[in-house]
């Protein structure tokens, strides 16, 4: 600049932006090169080669080879040495690619999703009880409710006044004959709360060739779907938020609320239709004629788009708790 260079075209130059050069000589005092692939001077307090080398060879030492660095700094402290810090140690490690599983001992392995795909309706099922208030602070009324995961909707639902297996078993039951699933192959999944295990449950789905799966432990999305109408449920503007007066009001609510789902709620999750067009097979004709609507517009009105219309093709495959490579295979269809 002092040679004649215009501001911005020496920013151009260095890689950075007026901005930054501002920033740079604030107060009078010229600040570090900040750019990404700058050299920086090495810290005042960083270890030295050979100290590096010397927390190398100890970790690989006869001694202490077996054991990590939480175990091996308190035990050089208690000899009356300090090397370098605990993070130090591990940091050294990464560097010579030495931070791995030591040890006979099997490495820590990553445990699966317990996932299952459907392809139509009525292959597999979710379901999950959640509390509605009553009208009493502290008195509940329960709602059971089952859920296709392929086109969301309500296969089953009752409200009963305790949280029972057996109450679960009487509504399987239900929801299997109102389906007509017969010997067709079907996935029931569900948490892993004392209900969902009982033993009068578990009979019935032996009884009516039902797979039972199971969320993880202490993992609380692994029944999202469940989770998700529960709250849809929740927060509809009708919703009584200060309890139902008795268990018939509880149940006319969710029948009236089970029907609007159904037929009446467009679903974001399968292109705002509903989950009953859906379940009956309508999802291909309805979605063709989405496209050609937004087809036939495009034709007539060309220069009010940029791209392609809007994309109507909807998933042939869902999956209960999908990894991010199934994610991306369900998306590009």
């Amino acid at each position: 600049m002092s040679n004649g260079a215009r501001k911005y075209k020496a920013c151009e130059e260095l890689g950075i932006s007026v901005r930054t050069y501002q920033r740079w000589i604030q107060a009078g005092k010229v600040k570090a090169d900040g750019r990404a692939g700058a050299k920086r001077q090495a810290p005042h307090n960083q270890l030295s080669t050979e100290e590096k080398a010397a927390v190398l060879n100890l970790i690989n030492s006869e001694d202490y080879k077996d054991l990590p660095p939480s175990q091996i700094v308190p035990a050089l402290a208690d000899q009356g040495k300090y090397i370098a810090s605990e993070s130090s140690f591990y940091r050294i490690m990464h560097e010579h690619k030495q931070q791995h599983h030591r040890g006979r001992s099997k490495a820590p392995q990553r445990r699966p999703v317990s996932t299952h795909e459907a392809t139509g309706p009525n292959q597999v099922w979710c379901w999950d009880i959640t509390w509605l208030p009553g009208s009493v602070k502290g008195s509940y009324y329960y709602l059971y409710l089952i859920l296709d995961i392929y086109s969301r909707k309500v296969v089953g639902w009752e409200v009963h006044e305790k949280e029972s297996s057996e109450n679960a078993s009487t509504l399987v039951t239900k929801a299997h004959l109102s389906e007509n699933v017969g010997e067709m192959p079907l996935v029931l999944h569900s948490d892993n709360g004392s209900p969902m295990k009982g033993s009068s449950l578990l009979t019935t789905l032996y009884k009516l060739n039902v797979a039972s799966s199971y969320s993880r432990p202490r993992v609380s999305n692994d029944n999202a779907y469940a989770e998700s109408i529960f709250r849809t449920c929740k927060y509809r503007p009708d919703y009584p938020s200060k309890g139902f007066a008795s268990i018939t009001e509880a149940r006319q609510w969710v029948l009236q609320f089970v029907h609007w789902y159904n037929y009446k709620h467009k679903h974001s999750g399968i292109k705002f239709m509903s989950p009953g067009q859906r379940h009956s097979g309508l999802g291909d004709e309805i979605m063709t004629q989405r496209d050609e609507v937004y087809a036939a517009t495009k034709a007539k009105h060309p220069e009010r788009w940029s791209g392609n219309t809007r994309n109507w093709k909807l998933p042939n495959v869902v999956f209960l708790n999908p990894e991010k490579e199934q994610v991306e295979l369900t998306k590009t269809g």
